[in-house]
């Protein structure tokens, strides 16, 4: 298969962030409040993809969405200040399958996530220079299907694809039009994705077809 451009999902199709993210928010969650709530990454898995006001709606259901919103901005906070000190677990040889990609292809980030959470990871995984750009709603105020379209036109990609691991992902590639990949290994799950793939290096595989 052939494309010029192939745009990744960064939570469960890059690193696995959420047994740090779930010790980060629990701290904010016994500093903040009193709720009798403890997170971990099996139910960080559960959410993440979600836009970050959907997932604190449903992680503080009874709080005014005001405080949800101030809530997960803690969250976040404490997240990065944990994960600019541990780079979290990369997913088996990611960095030779980006490696190789980038011989032929551009590379870039397109995640539902706060702004600087996808520049953490390309600081602390040492991978920054395989990517040519990155957006978030975080940076654009929009969700993701906007912001793949945008890195589509922001790049002049004729033959993108869209690599991810949730049904989230999915849509958003639909939307643009362009072919789905789903990272089985990831968090989510997918009925009928264009393509699959059981670990990082499988893409070699397939855009070498």
């Amino acid at each position: 298969m052939y494309t010029d451009g192939i745009l990744f999902d960064l939570d469960g199709t890059l690193w696995d962030s959420t047994d740090l993210v779930a010790e980060a928010w629990n701290e904010v969650i016994r500093s903040n409040t009193l709720l009798d709530l403890h997170l971990d990454g099996t139910r960080l898995k559960q959410l993440f993809g979600q836009l970050l006001p959907d997932i604190a709606a449903q992680l503080f259901p009874n709080c005014p969405k005001a405080r949800q919103l101030e809530l997960i901005d803690l969250c976040c906070k404490r997240e990065h200040e944990v994960l600019a000190g541990t780079c979290a677990p990369l997913y088996e040889d990611l960095e030779l399958m980006l490696k190789k990609l980038s011989l032929d292809c551009r590379l870039f980030i397109v995640s539902n996530c706060q702004a600087g959470y996808i520049e953490t990871f390309l600081k602390t995984s040492h991978l920054g220079s395989y990517f040519e750009g990155h957006l978030c709603p975080g940076d654009t105020g929009e969700p993701k299907a906007h912001n793949i379209g945008e890195i589509i036109r922001r790049y002049d990609l004729q033959s993108p694809i869209y690599v991810g691991d949730t049904m989230g992902d999915y849509l958003a590639a639909k939307e643009n039009h362009i072919p789905f990949v789903f990272a089985s290994y990831g968090f989510g799950s997918v009925d009928a994705p264009d393509y699959t793939i059981q670990k990082p290096m499988d893409l070699i595989a397939l855009f070498s077809e």
